[in-house]
């Protein structure tokens, strides 16, 4: 679809010069809060599907509960517990019901370790006798119920052990768990963080089996990295990661029999240096469907196997030139035929598969994407789904019937709608936001979208922002290098068309990312109000490789990261900077991440368009970064050397011309600090001057205490001084 050069109704209307009256934005007020939207509490729903529960802390008087509440109404209707009364835990910070809703697994002394990842002590709560029992005294990682609720599997050192309550008594799986070497039933830290997957076991839905994976990382090279701390000594922190080129871990699928006390390894086939991205139980108890992904992740298999025997059988392949996504889209109907999704048309689509991988049909079609995928009504017989239909900055929630037919548009207003559906497909809760427009929060029929009752929205944030007039943001878009690129646009309140400007840009970039949506401010865009109250313009522009337009769009960066990306926004800088009211002398470009990446490159392969450049925890080569991620767009170093150097910002250091700021995590175990320090050391070489900070033991986020005020103080100064104010 192509957009008006102004989308209708995007703007935030707003008065065309500043007041007197009207406040100025401050970087305090950003981070301690005062724009803080209002969200809805963490919910699930019961399997009624009439009622969710939320977990509340109620501070006064120093309880937590696990409260019931109806959907219709959002009334609250009981508590399944409460420590208030209970004599032997003060307070937990999170809950699992188990699948017949019986008892409740709840956590305590919460102890993170990577993005998705954490260990904690868990309880045990009995709902119909009340009755609470720890656990382990140890801190474990993912306990999961059976499905009758009679045990708990979960993970301690690497180790799979099964806890039976009744009895009490403790069971191991696996005993060969060890540091940086063997991993039972949880990921290692590249799948952790690359394929969102860290539970690596699951129950049969008999629960006669527990299906599960290990990771043999003895051959991965560690990476290590200085923690300093508060003491006299800093700490080494050590694990394993696997960077571009280099070994993975060895992953085997196992089958542990419950009944015997047996474990058997389940060989898929000859296959070698593979992922094993998901594991997923059918609607037949003895059937496990694995995916199975080569490491350039183009070539991936469904297998079903069968664990009565251990045999497997593949019934559905999938290639791809570029790479194919992993995903959750993956459904079982009750003849055990599927729902799964698909870019084999060009576009990300809904398909139906009979179990024997033999296609039914295409339910969704079109120029445009499904964006997430909601689940399947088995008793209207229905898919809810979220899709780009309406334009490739918006989001609508649609359901279909598995035929393609009788498709519904179950929201209205044009923006940002987002569905969380409850357990029976009756109700779906909607949070919905455009431009002019916070979170709103209102119930649903899903059946036809039919308004229940409004939930929350954000009113009274937006009577606060109307002391300070803030500036609309425009989304247009901008003809570059052949096709049309979404984009954003904040002016001064006070703009005069024949001044110029210091143009500011912000993009990311990455792979299927999007930077420009239909959504209202987040933190950074109230940054980007305190500057432009301080004369600057803001743009940002998704080039190409950015998603949501369709494969071609998307993949064209392959084998090549920071090609293509780069020469979009050195472009559609040029084509800004031949606008009357932007300065062409005074345009910077900033990012985090991928997008650090990025502005670093195109400070210098644009060296005569981009005056500076802010680049926070970039990485600088993808030399450095990890297998997954990297090989998924670019192959190994060793297959694609040209296309990791060439577009390297390592190597073309010496054509900075403008003012670069450098700015990384201490503690970042994701895009590691090792690239600002080459990156350092190359421009030093170089005899270029920079700025540069490093943050002490921050990860990839940088935040914490008043790191994220201090950050964005230090880039505010950094770009009035070389940006705003530049002869």
């Amino acid at each position: 679809m192509k957009f008006p050069k102004i989308l209708v109704g995007l703007l935030i209307t707003a008065s065309s010069t500043v007041c007197a009256q009207d406040k100025q934005i401050s970087l305090k007020e950003i981070w301690n809060g005062t724009f803080s939207q209002q969200r809805l509490q963490s919910l699930q729903s019961l399997n009624n599907g009439q009622e969710y529960v939320v977990l509340n802390h109620d501070r006064k008087a120093e309880t937590t509960s696990i409260d019931v509440y109806n959907y219709k109404d959002g009334e609250k209707t009981r508590s399944l517990v409460s420590t208030k009364n209970l004599k032997s835990l003060d307070r937990f910070s999170g809950f699992n019901l188990s699948e017949d809703e019986s008892k409740i697994l709840l956590s305590t002394e919460v102890e993170k370790i990577y993005r998705r990842s954490s260990r904690a002590v868990f309880y045990i709560y009995d709902i119909e006798n009340k009755s609470l029992k720890k656990l382990t005294d140890k801190k474990v990682q993912e306990p999961t119920f059976s499905p009758d609720a009679s045990k708990v599997a979960y993970v301690y050192e690497n180790d799979i052990f099964i806890f039976d309550i009744k009895s009490g008594k403790e069971t191991r799986i696996t005993s060969d768990g060890e540091k940086n070497k063997i991993i039972n039933g949880i990921t290692d830290w590249v799948y952790e963080e690359e394929f969102a997957f860290v539970r690596a076991f699951e129950w049969s839905p008999d629960g006669e089996k527990i299906a599960f994976l290990k990771f043999d990382e003895e051959d991965v090279p560690e990476f290590s990295m200085d923690m300093f701390g508060q003491n006299l000594y800093p700490r080494q922190q050590v694990f394993k990661y696997p960077k571009a080129g280099e070994s993975n871990s060895e992953v085997s699928l196992h089958m542990f029999d419950v009944a015997l006390a047996e474990t058997e390894k389940i060989v898929l086939g000859d296959y070698k240096d593979f992922y094993i991205p998901r594991i997923k139980w059918t609607r037949e108890p003895s059937v496990l469907s694995v995916r199975v992904l080569n490491r350039h992740q183009n070539d991936l298999d469904l297998i079903f196997v069968d664990s009565e025997d251990n045999s497997g059988e593949i019934v559905l392949n999938e290639k791809d030139e570029a790479y194919i996504d992993i995903n959750d889209d993956l459904t079982f109907l009750d003849d055990n035929s599927f729902i799964w999704t698909s870019e084999k048309d060009g576009y990300k689509h809904i398909y139906h598969y009979d179990k024997n991988g033999d296609l039914i049909n295409q339910v969704t079609g079109g120029k445009w994407e499904v964006t997430r995928y909601y689940g399947f009504d088995r008793k209207s017989k229905t898919i809810f789904y979220q899709s780009t239909e309406n334009g490739s900055v918006n989001r609508d929630v649609y359901s279909i019937k598995p035929n393609g037919k009788n498709k519904k548009r179950l929201t209205e207003k044009t923006g940002t709608n987002s569905a969380d559906f409850s357990a029976d497909y009756t109700y779906f809760i909607n949070s919905f936001t455009n431009t002019k427009t916070p979170y709103e929060f209102t119930l649903h029929k899903a059946k036809n979208g039919k308004l229940v009752r409004k939930i929350k929205d954000n009113s009274e944030l937006l009577k606060k922002e109307e002391a300070y007039n803030f500036a609309p943001k425009e989304i247009t878009t901008l003809e570059v290098n052949g096709n049309e690129l979404n984009m954003w646009m904040i002016k001064p309140n006070d703009f005069e068309e024949d001044k110029a400007y210091p143009l500011l840009m912000f993009q990311y970039s990455g792979p299927g990312s999007q930077s420009v949506s239909n959504t209202y401010f987040g933190a950074n865009d109230y940054w980007y109000q305190l500057l432009t109250n301080k004369g600057f313009i803001i743009a940002c522009v998704d080039g190409r490789g950015t998603g949501f337009k369709g494969a071609d769009f998307k993949k064209i960066t392959q084998k090549e990261l920071g090609k293509y990306e780069v020469e979009d926004q050195i472009e559609a800088a040029k084509l800004l900077g031949d606008r009357n009211y932007i300065d062409e002398e005074r345009i910077g470009i900033w990012g985090w991440s991928y997008g650090g990446f990025m502005s670093s490159n195109a400070i210098l392969k644009g060296n005569d368009v981009f005056s500076l450049a802010i680049a926070v925890a970039p990485v600088t080569s993808w030399r450095f970064y990890d297998t997954i991620y990297t090989e998924r767009y670019m192959t190994t170093p060793q297959e694609n050397p040209e296309g990791y150097d060439e577009n390297s910002p390592i190597n073309h250091v010496e054509k900075l011309k403008g003012d670069y700021l450098l700015i990384h995590g201490g503690g970042d175990d994701n895009v590691h600090l090792q690239n600002t320090m080459r990156m350092v050391e190359a421009l030093v070489q170089a005899n270029k001057q920079f700025d540069w900070a490093i943050y002490p033991d921050r990860d990839h986020g940088i935040y914490g205490g008043n790191t994220r005020l201090h950050l964005y103080t230090k880039m505010t100064d950094f770009l009035l001084e070389n940006l705003r104010n530049k002869e």
